[in-house]
């Protein structure tokens, strides 16, 4: 036989009220919910990790969006952190809608619909867990999740073709300031040491999706508006200016080394280079200035 004291009959007592608390009910079944749809999401989101680890020149972005949209998000929370907590029910109003679009992609199974519904969802998580108030502060980084999605080459093969253009053009006028006798055709480079072909994991255009997508990010939370207009008008010519000396680099090696240069590692190590350079310079053009307090 067990002698309950008072203090036990206190902790008991306690427990018993914790466990029939309408509100952690709630909160435990929100996370049963969660684990569920993750576990369904799962193989969604392992492919779009296999799309975005494929190649840095092809979805690698994809990578470094998702990283600058947590580190906006945890800045909004931390702003809201003297909210009380709160959750909404209308967050199911949209998962469901997401979950019917995945249920459409296992049917045709492209994936792709399958990763917009993954993203779709998350303001409804938001919701859910977080409450409206919250929802509407990372709404907007939330929503450049979907630039994170691998877009079909037939969707952006003029696009390719035109940065190609730009880039083989650009080298080649460039090239005799460096004493680097060339001639180009299309999108061809020939040089004594060698022809290189320009092509489209070398047209920029994972830098230039990127570059965009952060200068969106950046000028939305730049309280200053000249600096808003400056990130956006600049990311565009900045991927490209980038993307042509990445290219002029690798020329000049060929020249100098000899076409073995582009089996090394210095050809993926310059894709990298692309997105080191451009993006810390979009942050940094977004920034406040001294100079700005007046106008902010």
């Amino acid at each position: 036989m067990q002698v309950l004291t008072a203090e036990s009959k206190s902790g008991t007592a306690e427990f018993s009220n914790t466990a029939a608390d309408p509100e952690t009910k709630n909160q435990w079944l929100l996370w049963l919910v969660a684990l569920l749809l993750g576990v369904l999401f799962a193989p969604t989101m392992f492919w779009l990790w296999d799309r975005w680890t494929l190649s840095v020149w092809n979805h690698g972005h994809g990578i470094l969006i998702v990283l600058v949209v947590l580190y906006l998000v945890r800045l909004e929370l931390q702003k809201c952190v003297a909210l009380p907590k709160s959750s909404s029910p209308w967050g199911f109003a949209i998962i469901v809608p997401a979950l019917l679009l995945h249920m459409v992609d296992t049917g045709i199974n492209s994936q792709i619909l399958a990763a917009a519904a993954l993203i779709f969802s998350l303001p409804g998580f938001s919701l859910l867990f977080f409450g409206k108030e919250r929802t509407k502060a990372i709404i907007f980084p939330l929503s450049i999740l979907f630039l994170t999605l691998p877009i079909p080459l037939f969707l952006t093969e003029s696009i390719h073709l035109v940065l190609r253009y730009i880039a083989t053009d650009s080298v080649a006028w460039l090239l005799p300031f460096f004493g680097v006798p060339v001639y180009s055709t299309g999108t061809l480079l020939q040089i004594p040491n060698g022809s290189l072909q320009v092509a489209d994991a070398c047209s920029g255009f994972s830098t230039l999706y990127a570059t965009i997508t952060v200068a969106i990010l950046t000028a939305y939370f730049c309280p200053v508006v000249h600096r808003r207009v400056l990130v956006l008008l600049i990311a565009v010519p900045l991927a490209i200016a980038v993307n042509i000396i990445r290219v002029l680099l690798l020329t000049l090696l060929v020249h100098w080394i000899g076409l073995d240069v582009l089996a090394t590692s210095a050809h993926e190590i310059s894709g990298l280079a692309t997105f080191v350079v451009a993006l810390p310079i979009v942050f940094w053009l977004g920034r406040p200035h001294p100079v700005d307090q007046g106008e902010q």
